[in-house]
């Protein structure tokens, strides 16, 4: 990531909207919003298949469900941020990871600028192709603030979106137990 580039940048925004970049509030800002970056934007350099590769072996092969990873990601339409809970089910196919690799999954794409679409899909590929996994389901539940607090202004609005591979895709039965896992 080039911190100087972010730097810059973050001072020609606050320019073009009519701010100051010298006064004394906004010295400091666009150091601050360039290490907020590294932060926020680290998915970039991560790699979901270094995650699941420490796997465990298992006989079972009964859904596991890992349900509410919060999560908080950045639109790449508008750059604001959408937030919400991930939910992955996966049946295993001999193997099964810890269950902080799942959470640590969904962050590899959330840490990115991400559409909920297409982060649901990565997700479920990523889980799917790492453990050879007989099925996979994911969900994910998201408020928008491209929708809240600018365009339409729906705030509380939530957009969800699935993702279902191997055995969970025509298998309205797995489905639902997916679902009644969940709660709902």
């Amino acid at each position: 990531m080039d911190k100087n580039k972010i730097e810059q940048g973050v001072k020609l925004i606050l320019e073009g909207i009519g701010e100051d970049p010298g006064r004394e509030g906004l010295l400091e800002t666009p150091a601050r919003i360039a290490r907020m970056y590294e932060e926020i934007f680290g998915g970039l350099g991560m790699d979901a298949t270094e995650i699941l590769s420490k796997r465990f072996s298992v006989e079972n092969s009964e859904i596991v469900l890992e349900k509410d990873i919060t999560f908080y990601s950045t639109c790449e339409h508008h750059l604001l941020p959408f937030y919400g809970k991930a939910h992955i089910a996966y049946i295993p196919n001999g193997e099964v990871v810890g269950i902080s690799k799942l959470a640590r999954t969904v962050e590899v794409y959330a840490k990115r600028p991400q559409i909920q679409e297409q982060m649901t899909t990565q997700i479920a590929d990523a889980i799917c192709e790492n453990l050879g996994a007989k099925g996979v389901m994911v969900m994910i539940e998201a408020e928008h603030m491209c929708m809240t607090m600018r365009g339409i202004k729906k705030p509380g609005s939530k957009t969800v979106t699935i993702a279902t591979r191997g055995q969970f895709v025509d298998n309205m039965d797995l489905q639902n137990r997916f679902y009644n896992m969940l709660g709902r």
